[in-house]
């Protein structure tokens, strides 16, 4: 077990990541963390794809944390990560992530300390009274190594550079190092033709659930129509339909297609993981997924 501290579970949408994770948390003695961007959001479960039921006696994090209308970004996503990461390591558990959003997963394989850099009033005013040449002059001593030019043609670009620059110094001052990660990453692969049936069929297991409801309740508890389209597809094409924009067949028809389209875009992204250097363990889609993800853990730590 020495030999990773996080074991990654990856796979387009539909492909059972939630089930094989907790499959894995019961045999490693592991916590789950979400990466999903929509499952933050409490009130957003059939649409975002929940599946709460699936955890049982397993914990989870990440899920169910901020109200919709809170702009939860990759920034509090790092934080919140980092700071569940270390609480399950502490305690002797196995962490357990289950992408989940591209960019959230990145922000973690990759483990760069991502800073969120408010604009600065203050320092701008002072900014302002120095010449083009002295801007120059600031952000280069702020950033020897600078490799973006275009930084120093746009005043404007330049006083935004120099602001986020001395943001970042203050902040590592203040920020603990990124964890070391060190992860066992799997990925489900199901053949096409199998992925679009089994995410068609969830996609009309989910209307029968009460989809069209959930989306009818969150608007009604105040949350608007622009929100909603922002909060992915599943919500984007109901709120169409509620607001009498698509009937039920065209909602239906569309959202479908766009789901097939956005596991597509996971696909290219999961390769492109892969030619950057990540070791994917893939599994083949089926009922036997337990057994193929013990098998490659086992395999590659004899």
């Amino acid at each position: 077990m020495s030999t990773f501290n996080l074991l990654v579970v990856l796979g387009p949408t539909a492909s059972g990541k939630t089930k094989l994770a907790v499959e894995l948390a019961r045999q490693f003695n592991g916590e789950i963390l979400s990466a999903d961007s929509r499952q933050v959001y409490r009130g957003l479960d059939l649409g975002s794809g929940k599946d709460l039921a699936e955890y049982e006696e397993i914990p989870y994090h990440l899920i169910d944390i901020v109200d919709p209308g809170y702009e939860y970004n990759i920034f509090d996503f790092q934080r919140h990560f980092v700071e569940a990461f270390e609480d399950i390591s502490k305690r002797g558990k196995l962490p357990i992530l289950a992408g989940g959003s591209a960019l959230y997963v990145d922000s973690i394989l990759k483990g760069y300390r991502l800073i969120e850099v408010p604009e600065n009033p203050q320092l701008r005013a002072q900014l302002a009274e120095l010449s083009h040449e002295q801007l120059i002059e600031k952000l280069q001593q702020l950033k020897p190594q600078l490799h973006n030019s275009t930084d120093l043609i746009d005043r404007q670009r330049l006083t935004r550079a120099i602001e986020i620059a001395q943001g970042e110094q203050a902040s590592n001052a203040k920020l603990p190092p990124f964890p070391e990660i060190k992860p066992f990453i799997i990925s489900i692969d199901w053949p096409r033709e199998v992925l679009r049936q089994r995410i068609t069929q969830r996609l009309k297991q989910r209307l029968t659930e009460g989809l069209i409801e959930e989306v009818t309740s969150l608007h009604e508890q105040g949350v608007s129509w622009e929100t909603l389209e922002f909060y992915g597809l599943e919500y984007r094409f109901v709120a169409q339909f509620l607001q009498g924009k698509l009937s039920e067949n065209d909602m239906f028809q569309k959202l479908n297609s766009a789901i097939h389209q956005f596991a597509k875009k996971q696909d290219t992204w999961l390769r492109r993981l892969q030619r950057n250097g990540f070791n994917l363990h893939q599994l083949t889609g089926d009922n036997n997924l337990l057994p193929q993800a013990l098998a490659a853990i086992a395999k590659a730590h004899q």
